[in-house]
């Protein structure tokens, strides 16, 4: 039973409900032709995470994404 689990952050809207569909849809596709996994028994689970409380390099993505603005 594959369990896929996607951190991505959340911001402005997005992921929207259908963008996520697309994800668990595709994720599991992916694995039924690649890796022959029945689709019926494999988990995905999508984490959103606030983009302050995601960080790269010391810095949180609020922060970087200013900066990277000006």
């Amino acid at each position: 039973m594959p369990f896929v689990n996607i951190k991505i952050t959340r911001e402005n809207g997005e992921p929207t409900q259908t963008q996520k569909q697309q994800l668990i849809s595709g994720v599991t596709e992916l694995l039924s032709k690649v890796l022959n996994k029945n689709p019926q028994t494999t988990i995905v689970v999508i984490d959103e995470v606030e983009t302050d409380n995601w960080g790269i390099g010391a810095e949180s993505i609020t922060e970087r994404r200013k900066r990277q603005k000006k």
